[in-house]
């Protein structure tokens, strides 16, 4: 592992917790958007996130007890996060009677946006809950390459 792969894990976590406000914010703005360039009513995105695999060394290693443990051990590291896609939420529109809206079909209804306010408020404080953590063991990460370098003096 190298002297600045957990940072650049934290990076990428920041990098991904950023683009996911960017995302709540946006449906936040739309919460009441009735007409989108594509027709209809604004639909509420999600973002999906993915691990960025790390790449194991040569597989042509002598087959020691010490190279098995080191291989295995990698398996399961990351270099991070990033996001694999936005995917529009497809749960049902919520329909409300208001005749004099000027989206409103011929019976008086408006299909709104699947946006709830509520759930886009807890999924903001989970992303900034989680990009506060991330910037903390970013900050860490950096004292102790810091007092590592301190010691080499």
């Amino acid at each position: 592992m190298s002297f600045f792969t957990g940072m650049d894990i934290a990076a990428s976590g920041l990098t991904a917790q950023r683009f996911r406000l960017d995302i709540i914010t946006q449906n936040l703005a739309n919460v009441n958007t009735t007409r989108t360039p594509e027709g209809g009513p604004y639909q509420r995105k999600t973002v999906l996130f993915e691990s960025i695999p790390m790449q194991n060394g040569p597989n042509n290693l002598p087959q020691n007890f010490g190279n098995i443990l080191h291989s295995n051990l990698n398996m399961y590291h990351t270099k991070g996060v990033q996001v694999s896609g936005i995917v529009k939420d497809d749960t049902p529109m919520p329909v409300v009677y208001d005749p004099t809206h000027p989206d409103a079909d011929i019976d008086g209804y408006v299909t709104m946006p699947n946006v709830d306010v509520v759930t886009e408020m807890v999924n903001m404080i989970s992303a900034s809950r989680s990009y506060e953590a991330n910037v903390t063991a970013f900050n860490n990460l950096k004292a102790m390459n810091t007092k590592a370098l301190e010691l080499g003096k």
